[in-house]
């Protein structure tokens, strides 16, 4: 699935890629756009939606700066419609490192609002459900956005940025292992309650005779792909972290009083 992506550009040595379904969601933000005022509208609303993924983009190259600065190379950055993610060929098991890392990229959502209330301006009684074409009103769009965005990063619904945060706080007191365990299984917890609770409040609203909104199926499969993602790198660690054992088992039997090789083999991350 996630090798369906097309590769756009290098942004100092990392591959920026978009995933095919990006492609779809832009085709049906400028449909949304034409069918409210036309051509004007089509073009105005793909170009707010590139003006976030942006946002997005420069969100994951937070992550990135962090990690080349403690030496982990990052190949490449996907952006998905749910989102995106640094692809980081390894996670730093030292917990200051893996959380300056996984902060940087909120942090950087937050440096996008500063710059932007330095110019942008809200009215009051601002309604952020209504949406004029003026750039003024893409500003306080894209500085709610980016609020949200860093909040949302932080929940500790592993392996997204508070989840990380989590399982580095953990690994200060416990193995690698059971604190991955650990951050993995709140983070299930926190994306069941919250899939739940979003289903709950679909069915309230279609039995109340409202229509479907789409934002509860985006965020259902979003949390969805989060469990999946955090299911994944849990098996990554516990397949690197017996592949250690068995080494250190035929080190002991090979060689009883010399040091045990230490483990420096470490899972792929995606933040």
């Amino acid at each position: 699935m996630l090798g369906w992506s097309m590769n756009l550009f290098r942004i100092r040595g990392i591959q920026l890629s978009v995933h095919v379904s990006f492609i779809l969601m832009l085709a049906y933000v400028a449909w949304e756009g034409w069918s409210s005022a036309a051509w004007p509208g089509a073009a105005w609303s793909v170009a707010y939606m590139l003006t976030l993924f942006a946002c997005v983009t420069l969100h994951e190259l937070g992550h990135a700066a962090a990690a080349r600065y403690f030496g982990v190379r990052v190949p490449r950055i996907l952006l998905l419609p749910i989102g995106g993610m640094a692809e980081m060929e390894s996670i730093p098991r030292r917990p200051r490192e893996e959380i300056i890392i996984a902060l940087a990229g909120p942090a950087v959502n937050y440096l996008i609002i500063g710059l932007l209330l330095i110019v942008v301006r809200f009215p009051e009684n601002w309604e952020p459900l209504e949406f004029s074409f003026s750039f003024m009103e893409m500003g306080r769009h894209l500085i709610v956005v980016n609020l949200i965005m860093g909040v949302f990063n932080l929940l500790p619904a592993f392996p997204m940025d508070g989840g990380r945060v989590f399982r580095a706080l953990l690994a200060i007191k416990l193995t690698y292992l059971r604190a991955t365990q650990i951050a993995v299984g709140v983070g299930k917890v926190v994306a069941l309650a919250v899939i739940t609770y979003l289903i709950h409040q679909a069915y309230t609203d279609i039995t109340n005779g409202v229509p479907l909104n789409q934002n509860y199926i985006l965020s259902v499969v979003l949390f969805i792909f989060i469990g999946y993602a955090g299911n994944q790198e849990l098996k990554s660690v516990v397949r690197l972290e017996r592949a250690a054992q068995h080494w250190r088992d035929l080190q002991s039997r090979a060689f009883p009083t010399a040091p045990l090789r230490p483990d420096n083999n470490e899972p792929r991350g995606i933040c």
